[in-house]
């Protein structure tokens, strides 16, 4: 019930005026046409009468007949009519449930990203938009109708007869119902299953799919084809289930309208024998009953499969009702995405992505606008959820994150992002062209812009040297392009962005020393009119920050220029030490290794 009440909205949406007609005008239809069929029998049984005492050529009814035509005809149109006025309603609901479950899981937090199955979630959105369609069509082309159509034939069996045919009419259709109902809301089980098979195994194809380079390096392909098979046979069992559940059904179903059919021809054909009956009233009766028959024959299909669709919708509206965890004001500020550079400042964070473990324990800075500033520490430290925070893809638990004097929680989400361009360490690329995932950065710009970013990012000449050019695709997330040239095209959207704000994280990370060397320098230009916070491990590429804070197990320990922080000999200078260790060591190694 909560189902369809949260999808009866979408059926009488505001400002839809041609919507709302439609369906006013559907519904006329359906009623139209439901009335010529009850009236089908009517001029049928007074045509068996007429052909029943006709006598010779001028006895013949052709009157009746073009009406029985003319009465057939108004209902299969009517029919028809209502159809074509309802398919606008039907899609556009359907349609406006899907995007704004879309819309939703886009403004869904990280966690429930982090969490989430994308094979089952997509699996969610296609078969909540099918239910939806489905629900709708059976409920107004078969269920809605059917209703209609028994109250009309009761009521025309007591005013032709009496009202014995009218009550075993109503008495077998509500046993049939009810049968019906309780049966299928008992195969509904079998439904549920089937769906948490089928997004089992939808999830688990699709996982594996996406990490085809890990299941190559391992071997693993019999692993995950019999982990693919296990949900499968579950997903089998169920259906079979399901099936055989229904064929029981069925034959229910037609033991109910049989013996209620038997009975009423009993009835009238009595009433033939006692000539208190035409020949004519008793086909009446009998074409009223079979003619009932065929919808509520699908009745039993129809129930269930708005069931199925019911149940596909609920777990679609289940979407819509989980909780924004990042949510804007109401009374929300903008913030202009380009501009002068802004103020950055983190006023005693602390931040946890569980309850038991904090990440954050109470981190304070600030990076005065225009200025770099470096986050350094070992992994596990905090360095990219400082850069979360800033982004807002979480709130901090504790304290404040300041941009432009103002709390990133004053700041409508679109704006502060808008502001902000990222360079993430792991960069993943859409499966379309090179040209597209660099104008990502500003959907709409022209082609000089995407090339001038390019260059900036110094993958111009690489992208012109293929056979596609600009239009060579990248693959599923990026594949077909190396570590350094994903990164590269990163970069190059991040600079066509131009945010006031630039996060860099572990930006020159896949690239080799020569190109890291050539991207610092256009990164150093791309930064100098902006607030810079770089995330970086390698400290080589931190040297010229204006300030330099040392991480350690959630807290600042250390803070100043590289100099400074290599005259302290603490922390910084240690790790300084090591790297530079590695990097004299690691040419040796080789070496020997080559040797041997």
């Amino acid at each position: 019930m909560r189902t369809i009440l949260s999808l009866l909205p979408y059926l009488w949406p505001q400002g839809e005026t041609g919507l709302r007609v439609k369906l006013v005008l559907a519904s006329i239809a359906m009623i139209l046409a439901k009335l010529a069929t009850v009236y089908v029998p009517v001029v049928y049984g007074h045509l068996v009468d007429r052909l029943t005492h006709a006598a010779g050529p001028l006895g013949l009814p052709a009157a009746l007949i073009g009406g029985y035509v003319a009465v057939r005809i108004a209902a299969a149109a009517f029919g028809e009519l209502r159809d074509a006025l309802f398919a606008g309603v039907q899609m556009r609901a359907s349609r406006v449930v899907a995007r704004k479950t879309f819309e939703h899981l886009h403004a869904l937090s990280m966690r429930f990203h982090l969490d989430r199955q994308t094979g089952g979630l997509s699996n969610i959105i296609l078969r909540g938009t099918l239910g939806i369609q489905s629900v709708l069509r059976l409920a107004t082309f078969n269920l809605v109708p059917t209703i209609i159509e028994l109250l009309l034939t009761a009521f025309m069996l007591w005013h032709l007869f009496n009202i014995w045919y009218a009550l075993i009419t109503l008495v077998a259709v509500g046993f049939y119902i009810a049968f019906t109902f309780a049966f299928t809301a008992w195969r509904t089980k079998f439904r549920r299953a089937m769906n948490e098979t089928d997004n089992e195994a939808q999830t688990k194809a699709i996982d594996s799919l996406l990490n085809y380079e890990t299941v190559k390096y391992f071997g693993n392909e019999a692993h995950e084809t019999r982990r693919f098979d296990e949900s499968l046979a579950r997903y089998e069992k169920a259906s079979v289930q399901s099936q055989i559940s229904l064929n029981a059904l069925n034959i229910g179903q037609a033991i109910i309208i049989s013996l209620a059919l038997g009975v009423m021809m009993l009835m009238a054909a009595h009433g033939v024998v006692t000539h208190r009956m035409t020949v004519g009233s008793f086909v009446l009766v009998n074409t009223y009953l079979i003619q009932l028959y065929v919808p509520l024959n699908f009745l039993g299909f129809t129930y269930l499969t708005l069931n199925q669709g019911l149940v596909d919708m609920e777990q679609m509206f289940s979407l819509l009702r989980i909780n924004q965890e990042v949510r804007d004001k109401p009374d929300a500020l903008p913030l202009a995405a380009q501009g002068p550079p802004v103020e950055i400042r983190f006023e005693d964070v602390h931040f946890a992505y569980n309850p038991d473990r904090e990440i954050l324990k109470g981190v304070s800075f600030i990076a005065p606008p225009g200025r770099k500033i470096a986050i350094v520490g070992p992994t596990g430290s905090g360095k990219s959820t400082i850069s979360r925070l800033v982004f807002r893809f979480y709130d901090a638990t504790a304290g404040r994150v300041m941009v432009d004097g103002h709390d990133v929680r004053d700041y409508r989400q679109h704006d502060l992002r808008a502001a902000i361009g990222v360079v993430p360490q792991d960069t993943v690329l859409f499966n379309d062209t090179i040209y597209y995932n660099i104008a990502y950065g500003r959907p709409g710009c022209t082609r000089a812009g995407v090339e001038e970013a390019a260059r900036l990012a110094q993958i111009h000449d690489f992208i012109v040297s293929l056979p596609e050019g600009y239009k060579t695709r990248v693959g599923e997330r990026g594949l077909k392009l190396s570590g350094g040239e994903k990164q590269r095209v990163a970069i190059a959207r991040t600079i066509l962005k131009n945010p006031r704000i630039l996060i860099l994280d572990e930006a020159t990370s896949a690239l080799d020393t020569a190109t890291e060397q050539e991207i610092s320098t256009a990164l150093r230009s791309v930064a100098r009119h902006r607030t810079t916070l770089v995330i970086a491990h390698r400290l080589s590429t931190v040297t010229d920050s204006d300030e330099i804070l040392v991480l350690r197990e959630g807290q600042v320990v250390e803070r100043g220029t590289h100099a400074s922080l290599l005259a302290a000999g603490g922390v910084y200078a240690g790790m300084w030490a090591a790297q530079a260790v590695a990097e004299i060591a690691a040419p040796l190694v080789e070496g020997v290794a080559a040797a041997q």
